[in-house]
């Protein structure tokens, strides 16, 4: 009897044992994190944006919205590199020590000891960590070193291929040589993306962190074969200040002059586009504004469905449920809005990414949190959701109580930053070359957005600050920083602003040039 007794036990035994540990491996189980990450890539281009031209065709984002939380105000950057540089940091660009331009643009060193990228961090801690696409961040991509699996354009390094943003790029795997790759760019890399989350190119028993960046939809602005007939026959509204003068605005802004009225009073690019990293200046719908609307908004088409195949192949494996999805991009881009066809310039139009975060299984799904927030904040975002420790002091907030509840209180404002092609203590003072206190014109500044209200302060002496209320003027065309009744709130915003750069440890904070006025 006690013979036949005892194997039954034992398997008892260790069912209940087996029992017990997949529910604890199931309940420990930390989430997989998928960035994907686009390029000068405005939120007004995203359907399920109010903003959005009502013709616009995204319906792949638009259902990781309607599946997660969609952030109205989000400001990650101002242009490409300082941009990467905070979502690898958790730092402002002031905060990005030993990194600097150096050689032919878009060439680029710094110091991986006095820069470490946080992904080491999660590598350490269990993590298996990849990036694939676009890399835009010094020479040294931290293959091996931040980064398990790596399949990149490393642009610094190709100065004479930076310009291929879409086409016969050389991509380097894992930090070996490049290689020159056909096809275009977006396809490519979500292919690669698909198999590192099949497992193909991971270990598969760790969760996993894949940030993914893409080139689109940055100049040209090359759509795919596929999408070239898409939107016949649009028309867009041409912005009221696309002309100057603009009055209220900085001395600066009243030289931005990228479009200019033809015989019929079409708006025409004032020169076409150009610069040292495009393919080609060519629109492929005509030199006016509708025209390259259009072609721009053709380039988002391939975005949207590579967003579509990434949540199918997560589905696909059975990793969606455990997989937290961010969409983002490193910052907008103006279409006549001010005068521009860029970014860089501290207005929503210039810099408003898009941000949609989605996890159905852990946050709530079809909502909107209208609290500005700031790139810096998704780092420690996402060490709070792997259960890590931050490793140093990052700049930004974790957003899981807005995640979780997105109409709760958040006192924190949200900071942008833009020093040129500045970074770390070379920001400390005012460089005394004028050619690195501005791009393409445009100045040094801080913008802080509380609440419904944005205030700039340029670092240039004696010049005008703004002050703009988003709910009222969401053009921004009227700057309230010289109306008696704002005075206050203009000081309390300037006040705020030298105390989030103070709390950043930003070297100039205590010497910043005067302004204009009171």
């Amino acid at each position: 009897m006690k013979n036949h007794r005892y194997p039954f036990v034992r398997l008892l035994l260790f069912l209940l044992l087996v029992g017990k540990t997949l529910a604890t491996s199931g309940a420990e189980e930390r989430p997989n994190i998928l960035l994907i990450y686009t390029d000068d890539h405005s939120y007004r281009t995203v359907g399920c944006y109010p903003q959005a031209y009502p013709w616009v065709k995204t319906p792949h984002i638009d259902a990781l919205a309607a599946r997660g939380v969609r952030f109205e105000y989000a400001y990650v950057g101002t242009w490409c590199m300082p941009s990467r540089a905070t979502l690898l940091t958790g730092h402002h660009q002031y905060g990005v020590q030993s990194m600097r331009m150096v050689g032919t643009y878009p060439g680029s060193e710094y110091d991986a000891e006095e820069c470490p990228f946080w992904p080491k961090v999660f590598r350490e801690n269990g993590y298996s960590t990849a990036q694939i696409g676009k890399w835009h961040t010094g020479t040294d991509t931290g293959a091996r070193r931040d980064w398990d699996h790596q399949i990149v354009w490393n642009r610094p390094r190709y100065p004479e291929n930076s310009g291929n943003y879409f086409y016969d790029q050389l991509i380097e795997t894992n930090g070996g040589p490049p290689k020159l790759t056909k096809g275009y760019s977006t396809d490519n890399y979500t292919n690669w993306a698909e198999d590192y989350i099949r497992g193909d190119t991971r270990d598969s028993d760790k969760p996993w962190y894949l940030w993914v960046c893409y080139g689109a939809v940055h100049g040209p602005f090359t759509p795919a074969e596929r999408h070239r007939e898409d939107y016949p026959d649009l028309s867009v509204p041409v912005p009221k200040d696309i002309y100057p003068p603009r009055p209220g605005k900085p001395a600066y802004m009243q030289e931005v002059n990228k479009w200019i009225a033809n015989a019929a009073g079409v708006p025409m690019m004032n020169g076409g586009f150009g610069g040292q990293t495009v393919e080609h200046t060519t629109s492929i719908h005509g030199n006016t504004l509708d025209g390259w609307v259009r072609q721009y908004h053709q380039g988002v088409r391939a975005l949207d469905e590579s967003v579509g195949r990434l949540v199918s192949v997560l589905k696909e494996t059975g990793q969606y449920e455990n997989t937290l999805i961010v969409f983002t991009s490193d910052q907008g881009f103006a279409w006549g809005q001010h005068g521009f066809a860029t970014k860089l310039a501290p207005y929503d139009a210039n810099i408003r990414s898009p941000l949609i975060v989605s996890m159905p299984s852990q946050l709530p799904t079809g909502k909107v949190v209208s609290q500005p927030v700031a790139g810096v904040d998704l780092v420690p975002t996402f060490f709070r959701f792997a259960g890590i420790d931050l490793p140093w002091k990052m700049h930004g907030h974790d957003l899981t109580p807005l995640l979780k509840d997105p109409t709760s209180s958040w006192q924190h404002p949200a900071l942008t930053a833009f020093t040129a092609r500045s970074y770390g203590s070379d920001t400390d003072q005012i460089p005394a070359d004028t050619t690195k206190t501005n791009i393409n014109g445009i100045p040094w500044y801080f913008m802080l957005r509380q609440g419904k209200y944005k205030y700039i302060r340029y670092v240039v002496e004696g010049e005008i600050e703004e002050l703009y209320d988003l709910e009222q003027d969401p053009e921004e065309l009227v700057n309230l920083a010289a109306e008696p009744a704002m005075q206050q709130r203009l000081l309390s915003l300037r006040a705020a602003t030298v105390a989030e750069l103070k709390r950043t440890d930003a070297g100039i904070a205590g010497d910043l040039p005067s302004v204009a006025g009171p």
